[in-house]
């Protein structure tokens, strides 16, 4: 971690912001983008038990998924841990049912799911670390700014997030408020679907 501080600041030194805008713009559309499935999804899932009374829940539910894909993006792209593409493509729908499962399990018992998904948040980030990092290694040549280009692409990356976060909720607003759904029926059928979804997605990634 010192070589890596170390070699960030020589990055930000002799290659400035342009890099750091040009990262943040892929983490920006690798969660926002149509091609993102995959992580909104999970998203959705974490964000579907919360409403805007519970900002601040979700708000450490982001930076625990935040600090989980981080810490194996960074290792995965200094190759410092490599998983098998096939592999990381399929535990990342393994992730999602898992927590919409959780959340259908634990529907009528009141904080439990909230307290479960934090764990759920930081332990599968790592997980969609590593997804990010096959995207982003072959971006990260030796001469290119490592440092900076971390720290673009998960600030980016998390920019997307509190974004999709920021819909969900508004989502969640109107159809409790004006539309008088439950809070229960709401994260019932939001967890149904990306358990379904999440499902067939695994069973399309299978590595065997």
């Amino acid at each position: 971690m010192v070589n890596l501080a170390i070699r960030f600041n020589n990055d930000l030194l002799t290659e400035g912001m342009p890099d750091f805008f040009f990262y943040f713009g892929l983490g920006w559309n690798h969660i926002i983008s149509m091609d993102a499935s995959d992580h909104q999804l999970f998203i959705l899932a974490l964000a579907s038990v919360y409403t805007f009374i519970d900002i601040k829940q979700v708000l450490i539910l982001v930076t625990a998924f935040t600090i989980g894909h981080s810490l194996t993006l960074a290792l995965s792209v200094m190759d410092i841990v490599r998983i098998s593409g096939k592999w990381v493509e399929f535990l990342i729908p393994c992730t999602i049912f898992i927590t919409a499962l959780n959340n259908l399990i634990r529907i009528d018992k009141k904080g439990g799911s909230m307290k479960v998904n934090y764990y759920l948040a930081l332990f599968f980030g790592l997980i969609h670390g590593m997804g990010f990092a096959n995207a982003l290694r072959i971006m990260l040549a030796r001469d290119q700014s490592l440092g900076i280009g971390l720290l673009g692409f998960n600030v980016g990356l998390e920019a997307g997030q509190v974004i999709v976060v920021a819909v969900i909720l508004i989502l969640a607003l109107f159809f409790l408020k004006y539309l008088k759904i439950t809070r229960r029926d709401w994260t019932f059928f939001l967890s149904s679907g990306v358990f379904a979804l999440s499902a067939k997605m695994a069973v399309e990634r299978m590595p065997f």
